[in-house]
């Protein structure tokens, strides 16, 4: 009768163990950077996205009243208690807020209108995601 001396396998080696965890940690290393980025670049197009929904409105209030409202909550409510107003003129209850959960900065100077998201870092100015947002 002939007897081969198989070894039985328990388990993964130390060895093998290492060799894993440090494919996997340069795997992270790689991609990790690039889904992170794609993170950001997601809020900002968000927040682009809101942006021109503000535009939008914004535009179909100064059709109907003939000016921009004085601030944001007059796409909700007729502020001026103008007889022409047709709003309200965005879908929500109350004004959304940027994709870093910061209010919209509006400003109002004759007839133009500048309308920004301040970025993740909620202040003017910045470069990257801290960069501000603006129409």
């Amino acid at each position: 009768m002939l007897r081969f001396n198989a070894r039985v396998s328990r388990g993964f080696t130390l060895i093998e163990l290492l060799i894993v965890m440090a494919i996997l940690g340069m795997l992270a290393a790689i991609v990790g950077p690039t889904v992170l980025n794609r993170f950001g670049e997601s809020q900002v197009s968000a927040a682009r996205n809101q942006l021109k929904a503000f535009e939008t409105a914004l535009d179909t209030h100064r059709l109907d009243t003939g000016k921009y409202p004085n601030g944001l909550d007059g796409l909700l409510r007729n502020t001026t208690n103008n007889p022409r107003w047709r709003g309200p003129y965005i879908k929500s209850s109350e004004l959304p807020k940027d994709p870093w959960g910061n209010e919209y900065r509006y400003r109002l100077t004759g007839q133009t209108y500048q309308i920004c998201s301040l970025g993740a870092n909620s202040s003017e100015g910045g470069e990257g995601d801290d960069a501000d947002v603006c129409l």
